[in-house]
């Protein structure tokens, strides 16, 4: 737990020693449980965290270790390290609003200078057991996958693939090649007052694939978010699975 100090003043807090886990190395436990702590609603940008020699005796494990994680942090932008100084939080975590209405672009508003979307593969697959029960459409009926990574000043903070039927979206192709943008060609479409009927959230290990998407190292924990839009008369018409980078973002859930 955080105890408040100056910004110049190291946070203190304390952890149990490390257990050894089978298949997961001591500091990618030591990162993650760093990271789960870093996105705290109380952790400011700026604030300097405990040394290596402190963290190493808080952990019950060599600097060594802590060293790595420390350095893990840092290459995900989560920490930064100012010579002479000591090792700082480097931005407080995003606050991603999910409500009735959730749009990437005007979630982020206001947090971040600079947010888009890279919309990089469309494929014509068969509905699977997850796609066809969230679309409401029987198993093997042709889809749209769209794979797409999301970024907030440069830095990317979700990802994974999203699911429409080729025959609401004939000219899906064409169309984000013209817009590059979901909700654009939802209202092109004629669906622009879509709205998030449910979201699931879970939590899981991402895979070397996700972690190369989101710059994260491989088996960090990651946000899972599986979702269905809706147009006016509730009919499905947007599924995803989305992977989120927690130390960049967390979620508040709206009842507007």
């Amino acid at each position: 737990m955080f105890h408040d100090e100056d910004m110049t003043s190291s946070m203190k807090f304390e952890f149990s020693p490390i257990e050894r886990r089978a298949g997961v190395a001591m500091w990618k436990q030591i990162a993650e449980a760093l990271r789960t702590e870093f996105s705290r609603a109380d952790v400011a940008e700026g604030q300097k965290i405990p040394t290596e020699q402190e963290l190493a005796q808080s952990f019950d494990v060599n600097r060594h270790t802590v060293r790595r994680a420390l350095s893990t942090l840092i290459a995900e932008g989560v920490l930064r390290s100012d010579q002479g100084r000591g090792t700082f939080i480097a931005k407080t975590s995003l606050a991603y609003p999910i409500g009735p209405r959730t749009r990437f672009t005007e979630n982020l508003s206001g947090q971040a200078q600079e947010v888009y979307g890279d919309i990089y593969s469309v494929s014509e697959v068969e509905a699977d057991a997850f796609a066809a029960e969230m679309l409401g459409v029987p198993p093997g009926t042709l889809l749209y996958r769209c794979e797409s990574v999301s970024y907030a000043d440069g830095a990317p903070i979700m990802t994974g693939p999203s699911w429409f039927e080729t025959s609401r979206f004939p000219n899906l192709r064409k169309d984000i090649e013209r817009t590059g943008s979901f909700t654009k060609i939802m209202e092109a479409y004629g669906f622009g007052e879509y709205r998030r009927k449910e979201t699931r959230i879970t939590a899981a290990l991402c895979s070397t694939e996700i972690a190369e998407r989101l710059k994260i190292s491989e088996g960090s924990p990651v946000l899972v978010l599986e979702s269905v839009n809706v147009i006016g008369d509730g009919t499905p018409i947007q599924t995803a699975r989305t992977y989120v980078v927690g130390g960049r973002m967390h979620l508040t859930v709206r009842n507007d």
